[in-house]
């Protein structure tokens, strides 16, 4: 019997936040309730049970690329974000793509309505190529708000248009990390898209989760700073190092009962199996400390 066409693809990639990923996962299975979707997800060799856990679970398509370590005695050649991300791009089978966080959870309501939102541009004869959903960096931020690039609003997270994505080729993956985001909105618009905000699709990211993975990106953030800058002055009259990364407050709020999933993460034992690997027993002890004054966050 034939299957019905994928409208929304969800893609992913994780490395080490199995807990994480297991929250994120149940809140897109929820969202994928009334839409005909698939999850892929790119796990980067996770050595925290993700991988086994990944394995067992038959609704999503996992690719495995390990990215660090060692084989036959040389080190692994390192893939960039944007390598990882074409790996899931490109097996998308739908419409649509969305782009998440494997720390990020989707408001209620908020790809049914992100997808009603594409498709009402589309019908008004918008050529829309992406469609960016505010979101909540939590705990650092009270305010919903999109990341801007010269002026223009770029995706962190949200829907982007598969074709409009192998229109432009992807993305390009000499940027190790956090700018070929920016750089493939710019190309969007460059080919003539339009990077659109939505109004009814919200989402929560957790800005505190592995920092100190982050950190090991901002080491190398230096190089793709410069390549980005050097790219695109010239073509964007804002291209310069003031306006590479602002933002644009939103309205709206994302509901309790997604926040909670963040807010009460120290109440789940399998959060704190997941802490102790991931921070170490030291981290843990000092946590405990700011606990006795403020209580758990």
């Amino acid at each position: 019997m034939p299957q019905p066409p994928v409208v929304v693809s969800v893609v992913l990639g994780s490395f080490n936040r199995k807990w994480y990923l297991q929250q994120t996962l149940a809140c897109l299975r929820g969202q994928l309730e009334a839409v005909n979707g698939e999850i892929i997800v790119v796990d980067g060799g996770s050595t925290d049970g993700s991988v086994e856990w990944l394995a067992r679970q038959k609704d999503v398509v996992l690719i495995l690329q390990h990215n660090r370590g060692c084989w036959h005695g040389q080190p692994l050649e390192r893939r960039s974000w944007g390598g990882f991300m074409n790996l899931a791009m490109k097996a998308a089978r739908g419409t649509y793509v969305l782009m998440v966080s494997d720390d990020c959870l989707l408001d209620n309501g908020a790809l049914v309505n992100g997808l009603a939102e594409f498709e009402q541009a589309l019908s008004e004869g918008r050529n829309l190529g992406a469609l960016a959903f505010p979101f909540l960096e939590w705990p650092t931020q009270e305010k919903l708000w999109v990341r801007k690039v010269f002026g223009q609003v770029y995706v962190n997270h949200g829907l982007f248009l598969r074709a409009a994505l192998e229109r432009v080729n992807w993305i390009d993956e000499l940027f190790q990390f956090y700018y070929a985001d920016f750089d493939l909105c710019l190309r969007l618009i460059q080919a003539g898209y339009e990077i659109g905000i939505a109004r009814k699709a919200r989402a929560l990211h957790n800005f505190h989760a592995n920092t100190f993975l982050r950190s090991g990106n901002n080491v190398i953030s230096q190089f793709d700073k410069s390549r980005i800058l050097a790219k695109w002055s010239g073509v964007f009259p804002a291209a310069k190092l003031t306006e590479l990364n602002a933002w644009e407050y939103c309205e709206g709020e994302v509901a309790p009962d997604i926040l909670r999933v963040f807010e009460c993460r120290w109440r789940h034992p399998s959060f704190v199996r997941y802490a102790l690997v991931t921070y170490g027993t030291a981290w843990l002890r000092a946590r405990a400390k700011s606990w006795k004054r403020s209580g758990p966050t």
